[in-house]
């Protein structure tokens, strides 16, 4: 299966943004770094007769301590700091990390909340939630079982985030993320006809997962075949992993995670948003 043509992808880029990556080409893969420089020369913003890879600058000298922090330091930055085409993603990582921190600061155990706990904080639970506190359908949301299930959605949010933001805007996705949460939980209430406590961020993940393939499907034309396909193929495996994985644990909520798919793509699938080209 080839890859896709990092080319087109830069197409997309603004001169500005082109000429931060050819500036900095020493942060960034190779390709990326030639990918840019040959977009500018084909906008004539650069000389031809420029080579084609990044250039070679010479490198600090810095103890290996100090170049592993500058490492963590860039990392963190380009997961945890709003920047254009990945906004609202951070902000949603920081809301999640904020209400973990804020429920083990007023005494719940960061590494086992009981279900005393997560009821009182927000939970999904039917007896609650159906009987005038619908508002926890939404809070459940930025409530885990723990570092274990917080880290595993972070991680899937922060991959979807940088996969999806840029394609379908801010506004969209953030829309997209809050009714898909809502969604799931309405599909598990549903499901769990006897009564469910249910808590985390996989519902509305899952609606990204939704929301991308939506995306994905609507706009054929829009994607160069080959990057459209790998893509598909990606997020199926994640998305197919995630599910098989809830099967084999027993306090895995797998209905809120098909109330968010389901969720997510059709609200992508109705709300087309802007055309987007790969």
């Amino acid at each position: 299966m080839s890859a896709p043509d990092p080319t087109s992808y830069f197409a997309q880029k603004t001169d500005a943004e082109l000429l931060y990556l050819a500036q900095h080409a020493q942060r960034y893969p190779a390709a990326v770094a030639q990918a840019a420089v040959q977009e500018l020369q084909r906008r004539g913003l650069i000389p031809e007769e420029l080579p084609q890879g990044p250039p070679v600058r010479p490198q600090p000298s810095a103890s290996p301590d100090l170049t592993g922090w500058a490492f963590l330091r860039q990392i963190s930055r380009g997961v945890f700091w709003p920047r254009p085409g990945y906004f609202v993603t951070p902000l949603l990582l920081w809301l999640n990390l904020l209400a973990y921190v804020l429920l083990a600061l007023v005494g719940q155990n960061p590494l086992n909340p009981t279900a005393p706990d997560l009821v009182r904080w927000g939970a999904n639970f039917t007896p609650l939630t159906l009987h005038g506190q619908p508002w926890r359908l939404l809070t459940s949301c930025f409530l885990h079982g723990g570092p274990g299930h917080l880290l595993m959605n972070m991680s899937s949010l922060v991959f979807l985030g940088l996969m999806t933001e840029s394609l379908t805007g801010r506004g969209r996705l953030l829309l997209v993320y809050l009714l898909s949460g809502v969604g799931g939980g309405l599909l598990s209430l549903w499901w769990h006809s006897q009564g469910v406590l249910s808590v985390g961020a996989s519902g509305a993940i899952f609606g990204l997962y939704g929301l991308l393939l939506a995306t994905l499907a609507g706009h054929p034309t829009s994607f160069d075949r080959s990057a459209r396909r790998t893509v598909l193929v990606l997020v199926f495996y994640l998305m197919a992993s995630s599910l098989a994985g809830g099967l084999e644990a027993y306090s895995t909520d797998n209905a809120a995670h098909v109330g968010g798919l389901l969720t997510g793509f059709v609200l992508g699938w109705i709300w087309p948003g802007k055309q987007v080209h790969l």
